[in-house]
């Protein structure tokens, strides 16, 4: 399912790319350039522009989504280490506390102030 998603996602990047970069900017653009100067043509420049906005919104609106879902699906702390340096860390042992010596109590003694002599 992650896998299926993380493809999904790419195929979105892709679309919103074609999306933004077929978009009419100020005059000129790429939508005249690729053909979409004969879609203006059969449904008008303005109802063009509107349709390639709502794409971008929707496209973008999926993108955040799915990316969300991403985590959520497969973005639990405890799972495997993703990075070199993570592995490494993990393999890495943390060293020993010296131990206490054998000949140490395992209470402490109270302590007795010594008498005054008389």
């Amino acid at each position: 399912m992650y896998l299926f998603l993380v493809i999904f996602i790419l195929l979105i990047c892709l679309l919103l790319a074609l999306v933004v970069l077929a978009q009419n900017p100020k005059g000129g653009g790429l939508s005249s350039q690729f053909g979409a100067g004969g879609a203006a043509n059969l449904m008008g420049v303005k109802r063009t522009g509107d349709l390639l906005e709502k794409l971008t919104w929707g496209f973008a609106i999926g993108l955040i989504v799915l990316s969300l879902a991403t985590h959520v699906i497969g973005g639990n702390s405890a799972g495997p280490a993703r990075s070199v340096n993570q592995q490494a860390a993990q393999r890495a042992t943390v060293p020993a506390a010296p131990a206490a010596p054998a000949s140490a109590p395992a209470t402490p003694q109270p302590v007795t102030a010594p008498q005054p002599a008389k």
